[in-house]
């Protein structure tokens, strides 16, 4: 979630492949349904937490101090979210988590908006979320994230994050000092490394090492309107891999409830563990974030190359801007090995 705008202007001007792909009948680089080349592990994985529902709203934890990325927000309260109907539940047990799209505001005031964390923290696991919808929009800055204590030394793991209409998601580690990414697993991951291999953050470069996404519908409007998707990430002794599946791609394992990552494609991203980046000694107690800001440090840098009307401030003033503005969590799960 603390970030410049390094990868984000390579978006912009490089050219970058946009695959919607559709199973394997359809990879024309044969990227993201190749299966991984390592030698499966065939590890059990069982269920430890699973979020959903109510138990989001009255278990996770809401932040409402200023945003430290200094976006033009005013995170509510658990009792305040839901009061104006930011944080609620539909009847098909849909958590919802939305950007307020109603008040008119003057000039310079923050928006009310909404981040939770989990109740608990993690030391490794494979973590599952599978959104429905996810915010977007200009001025729009979401994350489904993770992090440790005392930032950056217990790491930061973006697993979803962009700003704007991009239509690429945009996977990101930040660490202290002593990690980077190592570059010779590129054929590993169906992702592209952002062009950052420095891992390590500060309050003078928080950029990190990204990886990002080539299939539009791992962000955004396109996101959406394939029904959402499931985003994983797996944090063990290998290292960090994250992918993503679009609605009709999630694998029948998950679906089910018995993951099994060594029978899932190429990863889009990999961090690895070894000489490059200790992941033990740079991540550790972390938890679980879904946040929604507005401009800040990232969003509010990115407005005018992002195409966007105007000025990032002013944009937070009306509200019909913030429509699309809203997730929609069908679960959060959290597996562990056998």
């Amino acid at each position: 979630m603390h970030r410049l705008l390094l990868a984000f202007l390579s978006l912009f001007s490089l050219p970058l492949l946009c695959l919607a792909t559709h199973g394997d009948s359809f990879d024309p680089f044969r990227r993201h349904h190749q299966r991984s080349q390592s030698k499966p592990r065939n590890i059990k994985y069982c269920l430890q937490d699973k979020y959903r529902g109510e138990n989001i709203l009255n278990s996770w934890k809401f932040f409402s101090a200023p945003d430290p990325t200094h976006g033009m927000v005013d995170y509510q309260s658990r009792e305040d979210a839901i009061t104006h109907g930011l944080a609620y539940v539909q009847k098909d047990g849909t958590t919802v988590l939305a950007v307020d799209n109603v008040t008119e505001l003057p000039p310079g005031k923050n928006r009310a908006s909404v981040r939770i964390s989990s109740p608990k923290t993690y030391n490794q696991g494979l973590f599952i979320a599978d959104f429905w919808a996810m915010p977007f929009g200009c001025s729009v800055w979401p994350a489904w994230w993770s992090v440790g204590p005392n930032w950056p030394n217990g790491g930061e793991i973006d697993v979803l994050e962009g700003v704007h209409n991009s239509v690429n998601n945009q996977l990101t580690l930040h660490t202290s000092s002593g990690c980077s990414l190592d570059t010779e697993v590129q054929p590993q991951v169906s992702g592209s490394i952002s062009g950052h291999t420095n891992c390590a953050s500060s309050g003078a470069d928080n950029t990190g090492c990204a990886f990002i996404d080539s299939d539009c519908r791992s962000y955004g409007r396109d996101f959406n309107l394939n029904g959402g998707g499931v985003y994983a990430h797996l944090w063990d002794s290998e290292g960090i891999k994250a992918w993503f599946f679009s609605r009709g791609e999630i694998p029948k394992d998950i679906l089910e409830g018995e993951p099994k990552p060594e029978l899932w494609r190429k990863p889009v991203a990999f961090w690895k563990n070894g000489e490059s980046c200790d992941i033990g000694k740079h991540f550790y107690e972390h938890e679980l974030v879904i946040d929604t800001t507005l401009c800040g440090d990232w969003a509010g840098a990115t407005y005018e190359v992002a195409g966007c009307p105007g000025r990032c401030t002013d944009a937070v003033t009306n509200p019909r801007n913030f429509d699309n503005a809203r997730w929609k969590i069908n679960y959060i799960a959290v597996y562990q090995p056998a």
